[in-house]
């Protein structure tokens, strides 16, 4: 539903392969039908009349049952609606069948639905939004409007009046006009021939095809999650209805879960959180400045312990667990005393670092570069520091030998 008005202008009133029940009785949950098409081995039927919703408009199929036989899947093919089943149905074309609407589910469809519209009439009246498009999923749905400047605050400021829109009660109902003649669309139909309006009582006249609840009031509580900024438009995410309380209740749980640790109440944990990361940023910045002091350390007793090659450079040569890079604090440390060269690397995982001093003549990038490439792997760098790896772990010794450092 790329407007949020899903425009219908097929009509009970014509004579369709299959007469569409929900269009006049969103509240119908049990229903019988004559057969009048079976297909793909006895999975798809297609009946004279029906009160299942095919996906449409935005809004999911219905889930149910026909002659208890369980309904997976609802596909409009414009003139007749495809029942696609769990199973084989078992029997014939011209068989007299009972279909039942999972009624939660409907229930649910309706309550979303009904609160979108409510919601973009709102919108579109009171903020100047109009509804670019909707998107209705299984756990949330969103409105995209054409406004700018949404705010946390405004964001609630607005679930509260289209809840207070919504408790004011207002008549939910459904009429046949032509598309000609229609007028008082919140958004006009690009449509011909005669068009189903679902109008919100004072508040919305929409073209739509969906079902909708009877009251404003059934439409329940309407939370508005979240709002993003989304190619120029404001996205909000909304939940209505036994949704809403059910996601609020899981939001409940999950505060009350992470302040249980904390020894604190939900409503501190905002600024619990804001506490914590920066004590979490101190400790990583200390962390660093100790880890930066012990590797001052350990380089002057390794440089000291090294031996001197016949050029007089240090070689000093490291195998580690993790990753090379994490050693890369203890060989610039290494280099800064001269006369130095650095080797490090996984023997499990081939990965390489390294570094040279600079009054060594040694270039690093370029010799850890063709190193790689005699043992066919890859990497390079700067004069200083440099990082690859090997294609195969067993051939770092070798690697090793032409860099100057024997095994």
């Amino acid at each position: 539903m790329s407007s949020g008005t899903n425009s219908a202008s097929a009509s009970p009133h014509a004579t369709p392969d299959t007469i569409r029940l929900y269009y006049d009785d969103a509240q119908l949950a049990r229903f019988s039908a004559s057969v009048t098409e079976i297909a793909g081995e006895g999975r798809i039927v297609y009946l004279d009349r029906t009160a299942f919703y095919p996906t449409s408009g935005g809004q999911p199929h219905d889930l149910g049952t026909i002659a208890e036989v369980s309904v997976v899947d609802v596909v409009d093919e414009e003139s007749r609606i495809a029942h696609h089943l769990a199973e084989p149905l078992g029997l014939p074309a011209g068989a007299m069948v009972v279909g039942q609407i999972d009624v939660a589910r409907r229930i649910d469809h309706m309550q979303q639905h009904t609160g979108q519209h409510l919601l973009s009439a709102l919108l579109t009246d009171e903020y100047g939004w109009p509804t670019v498009s909707v998107h209705f999923g299984d756990e949330s749905s969103t409105v995209d409007v054409a406004g700018e400047g949404l705010t946390l605050e405004l964001l609630a400021t607005i679930e509260q009046r289209v809840n207070t829109l919504a408790l004011e009660n207002h008549a939910v109902s459904v009429s046949y006009e032509d598309a000609s003649t229609a007028e008082g669309l919140r958004k006009a139909s690009d449509r011909a021939g005669t068009l189903r309006i679902v109008t919100i009582e004072g508040l919305d006249r929409s073209a739509c095809g969906g079902t909708h609840v009877a009251r404003t009031a059934e439409i329940g509580a309407m939370l508005l999650r979240r709002y993003e900024k989304t190619r120029g438009n404001s996205r909000i995410e909304f939940i209505c209805g036994h949704r809403a309380v059910q996601r609020a209740r899981l939001d409940a749980d999950l505060l009350t879960r992470a302040a249980r640790p904390l020894s604190a109440a939900p409503h501190d944990l905002p600024a619990l959180v804001e506490q914590q990361q920066s004590r979490l940023v101190e400790l990583e910045r200390e962390r660093k400045r100790l880890n930066s002091e012990l590797a001052g350390y350990e380089a002057q007793a390794l440089w000291q312990s090294a031996p001197l090659d016949a050029n007089g450079v240090r070689r000093v040569r490291r195998v580690i667990t993790g990753a090379p890079k994490e050693a890369e604090p203890l060989a610039q440390q290494l280099i800064a005393l001269g006369g130095c060269a650095v080797l490090v690397s996984n023997d499990a995982t081939g990965g390489v670092l390294f570094a040279t001093a600079a009054d060594t003549a040694l270039d690093a990038g370029q010799l850890l570069k063709a190193a790689l490439q005699s043992v066919g792997g890859r990497g390079g760098g700067a004069p200083r520091l440099a990082q690859g790896a090997v294609a195969d772990p067993a051939s770092l010794p070798s690697l090793a030998l032409t860099l100057g450092f024997p095994g």
